[in-house]
């Protein structure tokens, strides 16, 4: 049974990396949208910082990145509450897959998608916005697989509560936007109101943003602590999707 587990778990993934390339519109949308939006805000970040001109850069890039990533939350969403709306779920806990398989496969393609946006995002970011190169490959490698994982026990969580698609995609919108902008991806938060600069490290998107900057800049302390709470985040997340997954989410019929 258990040599069975690599075949299982492949085929799963398989299955699931097929739906996720037959639906890439989220996809498309989550990183087309951010490249636009790299330019034109480009020249109102770099008057708005007073330092060297690259923390606007940094800000204009990192910033989009970080708020359409929390957007893609949408998609890890997505390809957990299809599987409810077919009523297909409780079918895969009765085959031979364990429970375990079944999130492995459900979760590997959707991380796949978070990490290739963030890297094609900072790719551009370098290439076309003119982000300085980050000055240690390894802290931004970490952080990137750090948020993908953050942001997939969120959304996977988030699918794992709402009643419908249309909560879910009023859930993964409304958050998306409060979780990055008092995180400061839109604007920094040093030039929030106060009471905003007091509530943003709630936010998962402060912490996430911090992550970045800090391993573009090379700053490995901080970038670890950001890090830190991040898979904190994430593992109260996934835990809470995998207690509900696990045990068929409670409400098995759609509103």
């Amino acid at each position: 049974m258990f040599g069975d587990v690599p075949y299982r778990t492949s085929a799963l993934v398989k299955h699931n990396l097929i739906l996720r390339l037959r639906d890439p519109g989220q996809l498309i949308s989550y990183m087309v949208t951010p490249m636009v939006l790299m330019l034109l805000l480009k020249p109102l970040y770099t008057k708005a910082y007073s330092g060297p001109l690259n923390g606007g850069v940094v800000q204009a890039v990192t910033g989009q990145m970080v708020m359409f990533s929390v957007f893609a939350m949408a998609i890890v969403g997505n390809s957990i509450f299809i599987e409810r709306e077919w009523r297909t779920w409780d079918r895969l806990r009765a085959s031979s897959a364990t429970k375990g398989e079944l999130l492995v496969g459900k979760s590997l393609p959707v991380y796949a998608v978070l990490v290739l946006q963030q890297i094609v995002l900072i790719y551009y970011g370098c290439l076309v916005v003119g982000m300085p190169a980050p000055k240690s490959v390894g802290l931004l490698v970490l952080g990137v697989a750090v948020w993908g994982f953050t942001l997939m026990a969120m959304g996977s969580a988030l699918a794992t509560l709402v009643r419908s698609r249309g909560d879910l995609m009023m859930a993964s919108d409304v958050g998306s936007i409060a979780v990055s902008a008092l995180g400061g991806a839109l604007l920094p938060v040093a030039l929030m109101p106060g009471w905003a600069r007091h509530v943003a490290p709630v936010s998962p998107g402060y912490w996430g943003l911090r992550m970045t900057q800090a391993a573009v800049n090379g700053h490995a302390g901080e970038m670890m602590r950001a890090a830190s709470i991040c898979l904190a985040i994430g593992v109260a997340a996934g835990s809470v999707a995998a207690y509900r997954l696990a045990r068929g989410w409670g409400r098995s019929r759609l509103a």
